[in-house]
């Protein structure tokens, strides 16, 4: 949580004594901080943003600039820091990356007619989740403001986009399904009730505001959502009965307005979505399946990463809602799949993507245009994206496929539009509209005259000089210009007394008169007033037309949304072609068949050729208990299962030669090994946490895959928890289970649950070393290789052979039955099972004392030779030297 929320600055909260011991400005400032006292206040003076006290000098800190003194007020040096207004978006986004907010106060007042300080006001509040500036947003990324609160039974969640105007509401029925919700969404900025239990859990994360528990009052907020959009009830949208969800969409909606001081027209529908009709993943599952980020937290060789090719930063975002929210709607998916198999081969994919490549980031333009704030350049990609429409449209109806069919009549057209900003910009406009520049010649005839007059002057001053002399017929008359006196006529002394009676005199030189004509007032006026006045209609002609292109927002909205998910689409296509992807075969319940799949993740990386496995998980087999060496691919071959499950349940094709894909409703991950400290938990207890998340929640039509479990704790105690959850999910869950183990002893259940099969990844020695062959096979392993890979790691070689040495020891120990009891009836009917982890370890090699009985000669032994000999095998057997 951000340090600046719930937290006053010192200087806010003076009281008016206090304030009259301050300078006049400052007594401004700190009547304006007061009122937003969890920001950073940007209080502009000229061309900088100052920085004053507390602001100052956490913003000299995180931005690195000077901290300095502004004199002294209230008899106290004034800490102060500044930035530049032009360059103010990149100090704005650091600021928001470390999750604070940002309060901009402008001068609205008139210098020149201020008396004491210049009128300053909050134009906006610039905060991690509202922010809609290009320089401050990740174009790959959603950029979401999430508010969830609690009533009665249930959780309400809702979320917006400020930069493209996407609002949903939901409601979750669990505290665990409140954190999923949160981790899949992963809000820049999180708006919680102070009294709201799961706040403290967290509390850690970067934007999470806590707000008053009225700020999330139903009435309040349905009367705010109704007003928002102009309903009479919330009926329309399907949410009247979430009580939980509208009460968090109100204060959401609050706050942006709050934060944007503007309506937000593009904000002008609310979607309820359904979290059931959607994959389920928790937090855990995220991580260990890197969707979207690897274990470093970064984007580079994650799923996404692989898969995207889009040419769109919508399409690229789309892509990863999809990757992060995989569908369990088995028409929906079909029609994608039915795309993405066409684009996949269709002659005119290369040209649908060169097409796409022309498009703008339009959602979130249009956003800007909402907002007031977009830029010249803005617009004009606006008008050079909407220019491709058309071709677009032509390009889709070569296809046959009905989702493609659908997306060309989504995708508009808009002539007037375009000829609207063709004619109203020039080619190649400036960033921003502040110094002019931006509409063409020939949009506004008023426009043209200001610009004329004020770049045309000299030549009309010349002109109007030859003119006056003809008509005058004074040969020493001239037309001039001075900053102090304007626009002038001179004439000499000899001729001032012939002069018009129209002119007026204006000043006496020594050798000359100089005057001024109506005409020449005329023109001065305009002359000298015509650069700002320029300006000034120019500014007015920008507002006019994003007011015109506000007008349209809604069809806009709609086009954008379709060329992203047609950008989406061919992205998809286009993956499965390259990266030889089959297209799934894909049912509701069912066997699950993956014929020679693969990890894309891995694959990408590899330097070798990638071994692809099969699996299949039926009523036969559900679940499969993997063993094998460390680094022989258990894990590899678990989550290429579940990615290429994602895959097919986002409607894209896998990495396989075919697959047969019934739909799962959760999937489930417990892999490797991780601590939580700030939390208090040791690896063991994150390790339990999970797995009784899975054992909790898991379902018959869930992918489940557990790595190690019980590896954190005593070996009984761990072996002991192994085999009951292995029970529990093969007799009373009955989920799609990978089971990777290296207690060897579990493998003794296949033989004694139903639906229970043993699997093994192969491995073999060349000489003292270990070959991986990476391809799975049927049976449990014969032997662990630990020492071998403890080789690769580098190990010393004098405690691998001290190990090597114990471990022949331990083998030839009496061995005591280590099996667990079960309390499964199937179970405890069966005969006892020796399965020993000391036999399944077992060395082919003869140990030391072996060896040296088939050296010994006991004829050539002396007796007391012989006694020696008797102790030296014993030692060799005992390790007691």
């Amino acid at each position: 949580m951000s340090n600046l929320t719930n937290k006053k600055s010192k200087n806010s909260d003076l009281d008016g004594s206090s304030l009259k011991q301050h300078t006049p400005m400052m007594q401004q400032y700190f009547r304006i901080k007061a009122e937003h006292p969890n920001e950073i206040v940007f209080y502009r003076m000229g061309d900088f943003y100052e920085l004053f006290y507390e602001d100052a000098k956490r913003a000299a800190q995180l931005l690195d600039v000077t901290l300095t003194a502004r004199g002294k007020s209230g008899g106290e040096p004034i800490p102060m820091c500044g930035v530049p207004h032009h360059a103010a978006e990149g100090y704005l986004a650091k600021l928001v990356k470390y999750g604070l907010s940002v309060a901009i106060c402008e001068q609205v007042g008139d210098p020149a007619t201020s008396k004491g300080p210049v009128e300053r006001k909050v134009m906006r509040i610039v905060t991690p989740g509202t922010v809609s500036d290009e320089a401050l947003l990740d174009a790959r990324r959603d950029n979401l403001l999430v508010a969830a609160c609690r009533t009665s039974e249930h959780y309400g969640l809702a979320s917006l986009d400020m930069s493209s105007g996407k609002f949903s509401v939901f409601e979750v029925e669990s505290s665990e399904q409140l954190l999923d919700q949160i981790a899949r969404l992963n809000p820049a900025e999180l708006l919680l009730p102070e009294d709201l239990n799961e706040k403290a859990l967290l509390q850690e994360r970067p934007g999470m505001r806590a707000r008053p528990p009225w700020d999330f009052d139903f009435e309040t907020a349905e009367r705010e959502l109704c007003r928002h959009f102009g309903t009479k009830d919330l009926a329309g949208f399907g949410c009247e009965q979430l009580q939980s969800a509208i009460s968090a969409a109100g204060c959401l909606l609050s706050y942006a307005h709050e934060t944007q001081r503007t309506e937000l027209s593009h904000v002008n529908t609310l979607k309820r979505s359904h979290p059931e009709h959607n994959v389920q993943l928790d937090a855990a599952t995220r991580k260990n399946l890197e969707i979207d980020q690897n274990t470093q937290g970064t984007e580079e060789n994650s799923l996404f990463d692989v898969m995207n090719s889009c040419n769109t930063a919508m399409g690229a975002r789309t892509l990863r809602r999809w990757l992060n929210s995989p569908l369990r709607n088995l028409d929906e998916l079909n029609l994608r799949l039915d795309a993405v198999n066409e684009l996949k081969s269709a002659l005119n994919t290369d040209e649908l993507r060169d097409e796409l490549k022309l498009i703008g980031d339009l959602e979130r333009i249009l956003g800007r245009v909402a907002l007031r704030s977009a830029r010249p350049r803005d617009l004009s990609r606006l008008c050079s994206s909407i220019s491709s429409y058309p071709q677009l449209q032509q390009l889709l109806a070569q296809n046959q496929a009905p989702l493609l069919k659908n997306l060309a009549v989504s995708i508009s057209e808009f002539p007037k539009l375009q000829t609207l900003l063709e004619s109203a910009l020039i080619e190649n406009p400036p960033v921003v509209i502040r110094d002019g520049g931006v509409i063409a010649e020939g949009y506004d005839e008023e426009l043209d005259e200001l610009r004329a007059i004020s770049t045309n002057a000299g030549d009309y001053l010349v002109k109007l000089e030859e003119e006056e002399k003809a008509r005058t017929g004074l040969s020493t008359l001239k037309v001039g210009y001075n900053r102090v006196h304007g626009y002038f006529i001179e004439i000499s002394k000899s001729q001032a007394a012939d002069a018009p009676t129209e002119y007026i005199r204006r000043q006496t030189l020594k050798n000359a008169e100089r005057f001024i004509t109506p005409e020449l007032k005329v023109f001065e006026d305009k002359a000298l007033s015509a650069k700002s006045r320029a300006l000034s209609r120019e500014k007015a002609l920008y507002e006019e037309l994003i007011n015109k292109l506000a007008c349209e927002l809604l069809p806009l909205q709609t086009s954008a949304d379709a060329v992203a998910n047609l950008d989406v689409l061919c992205c998809l296509g286009e993956r499965a072609a390259t990266l030889n992807h089959c297209r799934p075969d894909l049912i509701e319940e069912g066997d699950l068949n993956i014929q020679e799949g693969r990890h894309p993740v891995v694959e990408k990386v590899l330097d070798a050729p990638f071994v692809p496995n099969d699996l299949e998980l039926n009523d036969s087999q559900k679940m499969l208990i993997i063993t094998g060496p460390n680094m022989g691919g258990k894990s590899t071959y678990m989550r290429q299962a579940a990615v290429i499950v994602l895959l097919a349940q986002i409607g894209a094709c896998v990495p396989a030669s075919t697959a047969t894909i019934p739909l799962v409703d959760r999937i489930f991950t417990r892999i490797g090994s991780s601590d939580d400290l700030a939390g208090g938990r040791s690896t063991f207890m994150v390790e339990m946490t999970e797995t009784a998340n899975i054992l909790n929640n898991a379902t018959e039509q869930s992918l489940v895959l557990m790595d190690e479990i019980g590896r954190g704790t005593s070996t009984y105690d761990g072996l002991s928890l192994a085999w009951a959850c292995v029970e529990h999910l093969a007799h009373s869950i009955k989920a799609y289970t990978l089971f990777a183990t290296h207690y060897f002893e579990l493998t003794a259940l296949a033989t004694e649950l139903q639906g229970v099969a043993n699997v093994h990844l192969d491995a073999t020695e060349h000489g003292d070393d270990i070959v991986f062959l990476h391809n799975i096979k049927s049976g449990p392993a014969s032997k662990s290789f630990g020492l071998q890979v403890a080789k690769l790691a580098g190990i010393p070689s004098s405690i691998l052979s001290a190990a090597q040495q114990q471990l022949r020891i331990l083998e030839t120990q009496p061995s005591e039955n280590t099996q667990p009891q079960t309390a499964s009836p199937s179970v405890s009917s069966s005969t006892n099972t020796q399965t020993l982890q000391a036999d399944l370890f077992a060395s082919p090699e003869p140990s030391p004392a072996e060896q040296a009985l088939k050296t010994l000669d006991p004829d050539s032994l002396s007796p007391r030779a012989a006694l020696d000999e008797l102790y030296r095998l014993k030692r060799l057997v005992t390790g007691d030297w």
